[in-house]
């Protein structure tokens, strides 16, 4: 649920998160800031907060198509509300949910959007929480125009994370599920806050990891088993995150720390936030909180204290080399300069020069022509076992139908049947993903684009196509350093 992708904000003179905030005074609550205790409602209630469900209601990031969907609501005393409405037969046994919900709902603090209620009525299972009117991290962290996150910001919002996990473990809530950048908000006065709904997963609603498996914890890749440990890995990600503004799959950033990429891995708009010791410390805790062992892995009270370190530091030091007036990054709004190269230092394929002149009408064509060479020995023995259990021939369809509207240079449709088909595959497909990350350059989704190319190489780690398409991606993005990088390396593998 996260990507680097750029989209306008409202700025502000303030250094926080304030001036990227949107406030809207009809989101205040008549009744001031205080939490009411937790209550069942009935279902008519929620109809009516919610307009019957409406779909203008909606506000979670994949909209209709979420499994589960959060609408905005008012209650007859104006209070503004987020409900968020279970898949049928999620929660079958009645007595349970409620029963996890009043757990949940017992739960008061500054640092969580908390639940304020639930109502189960027949096959309907929702929760109500108190709505969060300023969007969520993703938003603030990848879609933003001219005013990017600040550094300090950054820090606090990983803070005030670890303080609402270390409250929920207090209370004997050891597990969060599926933590990202999706599910931090930011209230009406700017402080970020972690969803209650987190905190309450059906085991009827499916993966635990909605994001992409390339970001699930080892011991959930080998055993499909999420513990406490497996939070701290999470949080590693997040941390990923906000040092990066990119949603980086874990392997490649342990990749680049073991190579010293600290520069490549850095959020370009933080020069001069930091300095170099708070850097280094960050990117330990990240590294500790990514280890492949879950008992490596540090609690969240140490990193409590290692990120509260660092936020003070943060406070004192200058940002001496901060524009004033930071420039947008949109690619719609800067005028193109065509990159320069010195093909003596780098020999590119001709894959790779079409990537680095970002021309995506013969990027297509050559990925036409590859085919799906670059899936051999990634995914053909499990594909040929699901294919004998038939298990999946209903899933290749959409591969099928995705293939002919590639072909077809049919993007928009080639993406939807690509992303049925990747939901339902039990082995990421490389080619897939290039493919789609294709789809996505040309309808201007560069940051989807990205975080495409970025799975495909974890998936095939000898994969340079993958690189190549990451430079095209990051050119995109106006990350010429970083697209630099990934040409260099995707040369390499050719190389070798």
């Amino acid at each position: 649920m996260g990507c680097v992708c750029f989209k306008p904000l409202h700025p502000a003179p303030s250094s926080s998160i304030k001036p990227t905030l949107i406030h809207d005074e009809r989101d205040d609550d008549n009744d001031g800031s205080s939490c009411p205790s937790f209550r069942e409602f009935s279902l008519e209630q929620l109809r009516v907060a919610t307009d019957g469900f409406s779909a203008e209601n909606i506000v979670s990031e994949q909209n209709e198509r979420a499994p589960n969907i959060v609408y905005k609501g008012r209650l007859n005393d104006g209070r503004k509300i987020a409900v968020k409405r279970f898949q049928r037969l999620s929660w079958p046994d009645s007595s349970k949910f409620i029963e996890e919900a009043q757990k949940v709902g017992r739960c008061r603090s500054e640092y969580l959007a908390n639940l304020i209620g639930c109502c189960s009525k027949g096959q309907e299972r929702l929760l109500v929480a108190e709505y969060m009117p300023n969007g969520t991290l993703a938003k603030h962290l990848f879609h933003w125009e001219k005013r990017p996150m600040k550094w300090e910001m950054r820090l606090q919002v990983a803070l005030h994370t670890a303080r609402a996990l270390e409250y929920c473990n207090d209370r004997g809530l050891h597990l969060y599920h599926d933590l990202n950048t999706y599910r931090i908000l930011f209230d009406k006065v700017g402080n970020p806050r972690l969803s209650c709904f987190g905190l309450m997963k059906s085991n009827r609603e499916g993966k635990s990891y909605s994001t992409n498996l390339a970001f699930a914890p080892p011991e959930y890749m080998r055993q499909g088993i999420v513990i406490p440990q497996s939070v701290i890995f999470s949080f590693g990600n997040l941390l990923l995150d906000l040092m990066s503004g990119r949603h980086i799959p874990p392997n490649h950033a342990l990749d680049m720390f073991r190579g010293k990429n600290y520069l490549v891995l850095m959020d370009s708009a933080l020069d001069g936030q930091y300095s170099d010791e708070d850097r280094t410390e960050l990117i330990y805790i990240a590294t500790r909180c990514l280890r492949f062992e879950p008992d490596e892995r540090p609690c969240i009270k140490l990193l409590m204290l290692a990120l509260s370190r660092l936020e003070k530091g943060a406070e004192l030091f200058p940002n001496i080399k901060v524009d004033k007036n930071p420039v947008s990054v949109s690619s719609k709004t800067l005028p193109y300069t065509k990159p320069t190269t010195n093909k003596k230092q780098l020999r590119l394929s001709p894959f790779g020069e079409a990537c680095w002149r970002m021309d995506l009408s013969v990027i297509h064509d050559m990925l036409e022509k590859l085919g799906y060479g670059e899936d051999v020995g990634v995914v053909t023995n499990e594909f040929s076992f699901e294919m004998w259990m038939g298990r999946v021939q209903e899933n290749t369809d959409y591969k099928k139908h995705g293939d002919a509207a590639f072909r077809a240079k049919d993007f928009d449709s080639a993406i939807e049947f690509y992303t049925e088909f990747l939901s339902g595959a039990t082995v990421v497909s490389p080619t897939v993903l290039t493919r789609r990350c294709l789809c996505y350059l040309m309808s201007d989704m560069f940051s989807e684009a990205l975080t495409d190319a970025m799975q495909a190489q974890v998936a095939s780690p000898e994969c340079s196509t993958a690189l190549y398409l990451q430079a095209a991606c990051l050119l995109k993005l106006r990350m010429v350093a970083e697209a630099k990088e990934a040409l260099r390396h995707g040369s390499s593998l050719e190389a070798f």
